[in-house]
């Protein structure tokens, strides 16, 4: 029987997931697909490291490790409501790496050591990021804004708990001989990268396909934030409006900065008057009045769920049916039966019908 090492298991499993992402060639994919890349290259360079122990390998395993917290971190920026920073300087760190893994064989610098920092100060961020919730994610799509928040807590997570295999690995060597190496690796980054990447792919999956949609105008976001803040009901009545006017939610790719354009009024000030006077985010907010329509159009037609689904601005069955559970509290086919035998119940009154039982 043959045996295939796991670093080069989780590396099939991973160039399955790159694929799946090429595949659907759609835009605001390519920092995932750098991530995913970089994944692959890091665990077939420790399946080969730990297999042959060629120098080259040694060489690079902590070069490409360097990039993985950075690649990370780019998957998410895309979804971020601020404005967006030069990328080069997210990879000086994996070139200070590059150079001190040249040094090694004369200095023997801490690598481990600087890794555990690089994975420590990303994971910070994305968790902090992750837990400030969906409406910190204004690029984010409103439907996939809640599963994107918490893919970003979950990679921040992960990757500090990376940092935290890289501090082991410098303490062993610190310390002992090495000798825990292998196993330090092995138990910890090959079950630790599956998920992270895993993280990367949904936030990647929440950015929107276009820029801008077609519908949407474009407004000076900064003058919209130099102006007079309007006042949450204010606010709440033009976000009203506008979904009873032009339907906007039906839009897939809605984020929060779109809408933020479209009113003319800074995201800040439309996520802070529907937490303050609905309870609830900008996902939940716009999802609601997907769920209504759904609702009327499950009652009155008898088009497919799925049909429905899509038309109502949502993308994923798993997402509509979660927000109709927690809306309709029901199913969207149980909404369905019910409405129909609501409906029914008048004409078998006027009839002199019975009612069903049960």
């Amino acid at each position: 029987m043959i045996s295939v090492p796991l670093p080069f298991v989780i590396a099939l499993l991973l160039a399955f997931l790159l694929c799946l992402i090429v595949a659907r060639q759609e835009s605001g994919r390519q920092p995932v697909a750098v991530f995913l890349c970089a994944c692959i290259a890091l665990t077939v360079v420790v399946g080969l490291r730990w297999t042959f122990d060629a120098k080259i390998f040694r060489f690079l395993q902590p070069v490409i490790a360097a990039l993985l917290p950075p690649a990370a971190w780019l998957c998410f920026s895309g979804l971020r409501r601020a404005a967006r920073a030069p990328v080069w300087p997210h990879f000086l760190p994996a070139g200070a790496v590059l150079a001190l893994s040249a040094l090694w064989p004369w200095l023997h610098p801490p690598i481990d050591a600087v890794l555990a920092v690089l994975f420590f100060g990303y994971g910070a961020l994305l968790l902090k990021r992750g837990l400030a919730g969906p409406d910190s994610l204004g690029g984010a799509r409103l439907s996939e804004a809640p599963q994107a928040s918490r893919a970003a807590a979950l990679a921040g997570a992960l990757l500090l708990s990376s940092g935290f295999v890289d501090l082991a690995i410098a303490l062993d060597f610190g310390f002992g001989d090495g000798s825990h190496v292998t196993r330090i690796v092995s138990v910890g980054n090959m079950l630790l990268l599956p998920l992270i990447a895993w993280a990367a792919a949904v936030m990647g999956r929440s950015a929107p396909q276009t820029e801008a949609a077609p519908h949407v105008i474009a407004v000076d976001r900064k003058a919209g934030q130099d102006a007079p803040g309007p006042d949450d009901d204010h606010v709440l009545a033009e976000v009203e409006r506008l979904m009873a006017g032009s339907r906007l939610y039906r839009d897939p790719d809605l984020t929060l900065d779109r809408l933020s354009r479209r009113l003319g009024i800074p995201a800040r000030q439309i996520s802070g008057a529907i937490n303050r006077k609905l309870g609830r985010n900008v996902s939940q907010a716009i999802n609601e009045w997907r769920i209504r329509e759904a609702m009327d159009l499950l009652a009155q037609t008898d088009r497919p769920v799925t049909t429905i689904m899509f038309d109502c601005g949502f993308q994923t069955k798993s997402n509509f049916n979660r927000e109709f559970q927690r809306i309709g509290g029901t199913t969207p086919s149980g909404w369905r039966r019910g409405a129909r035998s609501n409906a029914e119940a008048p004409v078998r009154e006027a009839a002199g019908i019975a009612p069903e039982s049960g």
